[in-house]
């Protein structure tokens, strides 16, 4: 994998972490869990 990929990947899956978190403190909880699952998925791919 290119650096670039990873790089790539790391900034998905960061946005998709602070994407999360703001969702969790603002309540909505359903869409922090997909969100974060959408992380998981992404993190995937730096493996």
């Amino acid at each position: 994998m290119s650096q670039l990929n990873r790089v790539a990947w790391i900034v998905t899956v960061g946005s998709c972490l602070v994407a999360a978190l703001i969702l969790v403190l603002s309540g909505y909880t359903g869409y922090a869990g997909v969100t974060l699952a959408v992380a998981i998925a992404a993190a995937i791919n730096l493996f």
